[in-house]
């Protein structure tokens, strides 16, 4: 099999898969025969230590000679792979090219010992180095690999294909390959939580907007002309009209969700959920700036009402306990030592050298959903008013006025004869004759009718849900 193996390679041919089973396999169990009748004696007397260490030997003998054979020309075939396939396709094919050889080997092993061959343990040494020469080839790759999109492809390649699916399929004969699939699993979530938190640090955190991203209601008001163009409803508009960071950290956080381990998305997904509130609520100062008031509220109302939206389903906890040490005490101590109050080496009062160098634990939580809904909440109330005094500001000043009067009244009632000349009644009060009255009341009756429905108007821009808007709009 040597002189066949040496001959292919010095003519520079690639053994095809044919001329590779029939050199490597069907030799081997043509000469398994004559060699079975002593490996089943020897099986047969395993239960005795001496029989026992010669059947291992046989094992480890027979492991190392298949090595030898095999190893160059799967190596070969795994180097063949990565130079024409990508990624994704070269850790599909190396999986399955190696399930193939354990099976083989495994078949060819059963020839040889039929009855050890149960315990798949005993191929290890042959198994193991052909999956290192997979794991090695793929490593660098992997390390190096910065798409989010491509590292989920291949979570998904090694958790549902291979280890869900064909490994299962397959049975014992290809059990070895399980611990190196996982192995390669554990580097590509590894690489896979560097590459999110990278992502939500850039593309969330530190995002800095250009003057497109912050055009609104300009932004909203192109995709309402462009939606009446087209005539079918598509997702991808409304996400168009997203700022950045809040798409940004919904589409990684969906992609995330089933590729990572659930402690570590948790983690990804308190970090992103803040970060992005934050980034929302920096924009809504910026468009309060260049727009108006109005549409800063109703920005930040809109994308925070979608970012709580979208993390309902995530089934995990969004609250986080920080620990830290607190040594502040410590200077208290101190000075009071040096003042002569206090003794280092008194160990029986509370002063004492261990109690003093002695840190505090502190704890603290922090909640990113609860975070939102704050903010959520603080926001819309912001809303509601700055409405409501829009429409009813005259009003508004007229009945602080009366209150101030009406106690003026009734500290003047309990002081002096109502005769005297502090008591005034409201109707002689300068700001309530019937002529400020009238004009009051027309103002405010133009603002009702001119301003609030501009106001509706730009409601119904930002926020599409009826059901939001009244809910928003009841109040005022």
């Amino acid at each position: 099999v040597q002189v066949a193996i040496r001959e292919n390679v010095l003519g520079k041919n690639a053994m095809s898969e044919g001329a590779e089973t029939s050199v490597l396999y069907v030799r081997f169990k043509a000469a398994a025969n004559e060699m079975k009748p002593v490996m089943e004696e020897i099986e047969t007397r395993s239960s005795r230590n001496e029989y026992a260490q010669i059947l291992a030997d046989c094992h480890t003998l027979y492991c190392e000679q298949r090595l030898s054979l095999v190893k160059g020309i799967v190596h070969q075939r795994i180097n063949d792979y990565a130079k024409k396939e990508p990624l994704a396709s070269l850790t599909r094919s190396g999986c399955a090219y190696l399930m193939q050889v354990c099976q083989l080997e495994h078949q060819l092993f059963d020839h040889f010992f039929p009855t050890s061959s149960a315990e798949t343990s005993s191929l290890a040494p042959l198994v193991d180095p052909l999956c290192t020469l997979l794991y090695d080839t793929l490593r660098p790759k992997l390390i190096h690999e910065a798409e989010l999109d491509l590292l989920c492809e291949l979570v998904d390649i090694l958790k549902s294909e291979v280890l869900e699916e064909q490994l299962i399929r397959r049975g014992e004969s290809v059990a070895g390959l399980r611990p190196t699939v996982l192995r390669i699993l554990a580097d590509v979530h590894e690489r896979l939580t560097f590459r999110a938190q990278t992502h939500v640090r850039d593309e969330i955190a530190n995002f800095l907007p250009l003057a497109e991203d912050l055009d609104y209601p300009a932004k909203l008001e192109r995709a309402v002309v462009s939606a009446a163009g087209n005539e079918v409803a598509d997702n991808s508009d409304a996400f168009e009209t997203l700022y950045p960071p809040l798409e940004k950290t919904l589409s990684c956080l969906s992609k995330l969700y089933r590729c990572l381990d659930p402690s570590i998305f948790t983690g990804l997904a308190q970090d992103s959920v803040g970060v992005c509130s934050m980034s929302i609520q920096r924009a809504s100062k910026l468009i309060a700036k260049k727009s108006s008031q109005m549409d800063g509220q109703l920005f930040l109302i809109k994308h925070l009402l979608i970012l709580r939206e979208q993390i309902a389903p995530f089934d995990i906890e969004f609250a986080v306990t920080y620990k830290e040490l607190d040594f502040s005490h410590l200077l208290e101590h101190l000075r009071r030592i040096l003042r002569g109050q206090a003794s280092l080496f008194d160990w029986s009062k509370s002063t004492s050298l261990a109690r003093t160098f002695s840190p505090r634990v502190l704890e603290s939580q922090v909640d990113a959903k609860k975070e939102l809904e704050k903010n959520l909440k603080t926001t819309c109330e912001e809303f509601i008013m700055s409405v409501t005094k829009l429409a009813v500001e005259p009003m508004l000043s007229f009945v602080t006025k009366v209150t101030a009067v009406k106690l003026a009244l009734s500290s003047a009632g309990r002081e002096q004869s109502p005769e005297s000349d502090n008591f005034k009644p409201l109707k002689n009060q300068a700001f309530a004759t019937p002529e400020k009255l009238a004009e009051l009341m027309e103002k405010v009756d133009r603002a009702i009718a001119q301003d609030l429905p501009v106001v509706v108007s730009k409601m119904t821009l930002y926020l599409q849900n009826p059901s939001t808007r009244s809910i928003l709009f009841k109040p005022i």
